[in-house]
């Protein structure tokens, strides 16, 4: 007599593919994210064209003098409020490509796992620190602070470096130059934002992570 057909696997299929859908709940915290960063982008640019007009105004009717040590210092304000809302952009836009679906974008930056993600935020993030320790040494009003500044920025941004050096080449096998130069000529060519993962990509990727396990290649190689 024929064995009926246990119905545990159908349950378990169901319930596999339930959790797999939860991965659409990453859209709330990539919407919210994307807000964020369009609202800096645009308050950097009504902050940008404030800064332009109250410095010609001013520079027109007290003289070019009026600008001096200062006019740096506005300007970094409005990069520093970018450089910000660049970081939102990159998260906003790597979370949707690592959970949703992925994108020619972040394949384009160099974004292929969550570790990659963090060390493109990373970067940025050590921009930020350097623009904002040039806006205080710019303005030089209070010399011990802005000494302390300097050591407070130096151990975050030092740490920040040693954890890209500790992280280098941990990214995923898929990061490869000329998937980036693809996703590139599709993105700015074609206009094609989603990205098509080839079946060359996946070989190339099994080749890389054999490759690494038997110690043929740097680990670092995989993230060139």
């Amino acid at each position: 007599m024929p064995r009926m057909p246990s119905a545990e696997p159908s349950k378990r299929d169901w319930f596999s593919d339930l959790i797999g859908r939860t991965r659409f709940v990453v859209l709330i915290a990539v919407i919210a994210v994307l807000l964020v960063a369009f609202s800096l982008f645009l308050q950097g640019t009504l902050l940008a064209l404030y800064t332009i007009y109250d410095t010609w105004h001013e520079m027109l009717t007290k003289g070019v003098a009026s600008q001096s040590g200062t006019l740096a210092v506005e300007f970094l304000e409005v990069v520093g409020t970018m450089l910000k809302a660049v970081v939102f952009y990159l998260i906003g836009v790597g979370l949707y490509s690592l959970f949703i679906k992925p994108l020619n974008l972040t394949s384009a930056l160099g974004v292929e796992s969550l570790s990659d993600l963090e060390q493109k935020v990373v970067s940025v993030i050590i921009v930020i620190l350097g623009v904002t320790f040039l806006e205080h040494f710019i303005r030089w009003q209070e010399p011990l602070e802005t000494l302390y500044f300097a050591g407070s920025l130096a151990l975050a941004g030092g740490a920040l470096v040693f954890f890209q050096r500790v992280h280098q080449g941990q990214g995923s096998d898929l990061q490869q130059p000329e998937a980036k130069l693809r996703a590139r000529r599709e993105l700015f060519e074609h206009d094609t934002e989603q990205r098509e993962i080839k079946e060359s990509d996946v070989k190339k990727a099994e080749e890389m992570t054999q490759a690494k396990a038997e110690g043929k290649v740097d680990a670092a190689s995989g993230s060139q």
